[in-house]
């Protein structure tokens, strides 16, 4: 009887996903380390794209597509995750994603063409979508119930902090190296990664595949067309004017289409590849949309501030990749204090609002300091209070979405979040770049209604110029041209300026208009989940 207990006892050990000691170090190091790797490879690349254009002879449109495919093929994957990882185990699975991101890694580098380079990133962004939504399922099942606040945490800063490492690092080895370098540096990382994963990493046991007669092709196809197609035309919408361009309201349609058949397909066919009942569960509901909340301030944000201070105060990428470098290590540090607060029974919502509301004195804050000169030192500051709100939003709202999930559920729950915060992203950039485009056009034509030739300060301000270039031995008439240049610059300046004023506004007052909604989600405290079924 004791004998038949130890047994049973032994079995479940074994069959238990929870490590302890060198076994969950391993596998805490390999998780974030994929999902670092999969979420520098979104930003790494866009410091070189100057270099890549010059060294393929491309086109602007033609190298925007080394960023574009990449993002394509990762939100193509990313809802089927689940489902790929109980067809082949997760192990193998992970595994399997890790070689498919260091093959096609080694290969973008070693690309000759713009073709190859593209198809090559497409294909190590459906790579590199397993790998970040996998990595929290692994570094979340490694520990036990009562202490997966702080696995959260601690994946959570691979994710708050790989964006912002992307453009510095990237510098860097452009500066120092060359382009291609930026792919060969996961080369040895992905290999390290492959062989920690098949060495430590432990799948769940799932019930019986799916044959492939009853695999859901229509559904993999038609979940292709829709993200697809959706990705495309936000990457791609501002530069091609928007709907004015015929190549963007074909992707469009498409992507209605595509979003049409595969809900219909989903909620008919037997064997579903992602289930969208799933989205019965109201916490889940509303996690999946503050995760767009979240994608929306994360990428938008950390799109937003180096773009205004390489464009506008001129600083190189490395500077602007810096910049944001001390507030993700404030990010960093609070992660572990956000997952004690957590395990210590904190109400998810209440960590949740006080984020959004930190996010928006941060956005406030930038709003009031962004002028055409500001210095390196007044963002400090703000941008610590933007690494404080992030901690408190990324853990609170990945454990409220999967709170009141349970088993299998779980996975396909994290699943949606993953894909939802993914695209929150590209919303983000989208509607972003669009608004400052539209504004600044539109302060410009306002501001340059002032600045008429028979204002006097006009008058003034183009004579101080004039005499300023004469004395420096210019003609008169090109001295004059030069002055009327060099206020069109100002004007255009200030109007640029003010555009990204009312950017930081709009996006804080978006986050602060959340919180009362937030403050009414359905009350739970940290739940101890069951990730042992997750993707």
């Amino acid at each position: 009887m004791a004998r038949g207990a130890l047994n049973i006892l032994r079995m479940q050990q074994q069959d238990s996903l929870v490590e302890y000691g060198f076994r969950r170090v391993i596998i805490t190091i390999t998780a974030v380390l994929c999902a670092l790797l999969e979420i520098v490879d979104t930003t790494i690349v866009n410091v070189a794209l100057n270099n890549i254009k010059g060294n393929m002879g491309a086109t602007l449109t033609e190298v925007s597509w080394v960023v574009t495919a990449y993002a394509i093929g990762n939100v193509i994957i990313v809802p089927m995750t689940s489902w790929l990882s109980q067809q082949f185990g997760r192990r193998n699975y992970f595994a399997a994603s890790i070689v498919i991101f260091t093959i096609c890694s080694f290969l973008c580098g070693n690309a000759h063409t713009m073709p190859e380079l593209i198809i090559f990133r497409f294909l190590q962004g459906v790579g590199g979508g397993a790998l970040l939504v996998t990595s929290q399922t692994l570094i979340t099942e490694a520990y036990p119930p009562e202490k997966r606040g702080m696995a959260q945490a601690i994946y959570g800063m691979g994710v708050i902090v790989g964006p912002t490492l992307g453009p510095p690092l990237g510098g860097y080895i452009v500066d120092n190296f060359d382009w291609p370098y930026i792919f060969y540096i996961n080369v040895p990382l992905g290999v390290i990664s492959t062989l920690f994963t098949l060495e430590f990493v432990k799948s769940p046991k799932y019930g019986e595949k799916t044959a492939i007669k009853d695999v859901d092709w229509f559904g993999i196809l038609w979940l292709a067309v829709f993200v697809g197609s959706l990705q495309f035309v936000l990457e791609r919408g501002q530069d091609e004017d928007w709907f004015s361009s015929d190549l963007i309201v074909c992707f469009s349609i498409a992507s209605f289409f595509g979003f049409f058949f595969f809900l219909w397909r989903e909620l008919t066919f037997r064997n579903p590849i992602v289930n969208l009942r799933v989205l019965g569960n109201g916490n889940l509901r509303v996690g999946t949309i503050l995760s767009f909340i979240l994608g929306f301030g994360l990428y938008g944000s950390t799109f937003i501030i180096p773009l205004y201070t390489q464009a506008t105060l001129g600083w190189t990428a490395q500077e602007s990749g810096l910049l944001m470098l001390p507030a993700s290590l404030v990010t960093a540090f609070m992660m572990p204090i956000v997952g004690q607060l957590l395990q210590r029974g904190l109400k998810h919502q209440y960590m949740v609002a006080f984020g959004m509301l930190t996010f928006f004195i941060y956005s406030f804050w930038g709003y009031n300091i962004i002028t055409p000169d500001t210095g390196a030192e007044n963002f400090f500051w703000m941008l610590v209070v933007r690494g404080l709100g992030l901690a408190f939003l990324f853990i609170p709202i990945t454990m409220l979405s999967l709170s009141t999930l349970k088993g299998k559920q779980i996975g396909e729950g994290a699943a949606f979040t993953g894909m939802m915060r993914q695209l929150g992203g590209s919303f983000g950039v989208a509607l972003i770049s669009t608004f400052i485009a539209r504004t600044t056009q539109r302060h410009h034509s306002d501001l340059v209604s002032h600045v008429t030739v028979d204002n006097l300060a006009t008058q003034q301000r183009v004579s101080g110029a004039q005499a300023n270039f004469m004395a420096h031995g210019m003609a008169p008439n090109i001295a004059l041209k030069s002055a009327y240049q060099g206020i069109e610059y100002a004007v255009m300046k200030q109007a640029t300026v003010m555009s990204y004023m009312e950017t930081f506004l709009y996006l804080g007052v978006m986050f602060l208009i959340c919180i009362p909604f937030v403050l009414m989600v359905k009350s739970t405290k940290a739940a101890k989940l069951d990730a042992s079924a997750m993707h």
